[in-house]
């Protein structure tokens, strides 16, 4: 697998080139936090999201004190507003009962196994959560795996999984060192460009040759999404 990973990530780079990063690294809290408001919604409205916390709240300890409901209201434009303050809550106050304070710097020590672990006992942070934490604020050669990173490589047939879960289990022990950010974010902009979920534009594909997708479509017409992305990179 690590061999096609690597032709995978090649043909990405080639026609994407290598995606940009952010030098300052974002804080672990501050990660975890971003990634849970960009669940099921786009950028623009998880990141007006994440700066109306900033804007209100002085720190992430006067957020752990606010009411859910008030929270709820603050990131309502992130859409899932229930869901995500109560996600919020949930990891704030753990994280304050168990350490005494909001800081999870000590997860700096830990392998990416017991990263994983320790994020995901929290109620309501997930596998996706926690990875993007280890990819993003840690610098782990760990991909996170969404919809988009799940869908392209089953229809490359990479994976043949059911879930992203399943799907980030597979390759995680897999990746070359170095690669998880160019091929996570090239992945994501394949899906998004190209490899759509309804009606992708096979022709244009730079996996087109790799690609094992039953159900190709090699019509020439193509829309690119203006969309920015990859809030976590610019937080």
């Amino acid at each position: 697998m690590k061999e096609e990973i690597k032709k995978i990530n090649r043909l990405l780079v080639r026609y994407f080139g290598i995606p940009f990063r952010a030098k300052k690294l974002p804080n672990p809290i501050d990660a975890l936090i971003a990634t849970i408001l960009s669940q099921n919604t786009n950028d623009k409205n998880s990141y007006q999201a994440y700066r109306n916390l900033k804007k209100k709240y002085k720190s992430w300890e006067e957020l752990s004190d606010a009411s859910r409901k008030e929270i709820e209201s603050v990131i309502s434009v992130a859409g899932l507003g229930q869901q995500k303050s109560a996600s919020i809550k949930s990891f704030l106050s753990t994280l304050k009962k168990k350490n005494g304070k909001l800081n999870l710097q000590y997860i700096k020590k830990m392998n990416d196994e017991e990263i994983l672990i320790e994020l995901t006992s929290i109620k309501g942070i997930g596998v996706k959560t926690a990875s993007c934490v280890l990819l993003f604020s840690l610098d782990r050669n760990i991909c996170p795996v969404d919809t988009h990173v799940h869908r392209t490589l089953n229809r490359i047939r990479l994976v043949r999984t059911k879930t992203p879960d399943k799907t980030f289990e597979q390759i995680k022990d897999h990746l070359p060192d170095g690669i998880a950010h160019q091929f996570h974010t090239n992945l994501i902009k394949l899906g998004r460009e190209i490899c759509k979920s309804a009606k992708p534009f096979c022709s244009v594909c730079p996996m087109l040759k790799v690609c094992e997708f039953e159900s190709k479509s090699l019509e020439s017409t193509r829309r690119i999404s203006t969309d920015g992305f990859l809030l976590l990179d610019s937080i």
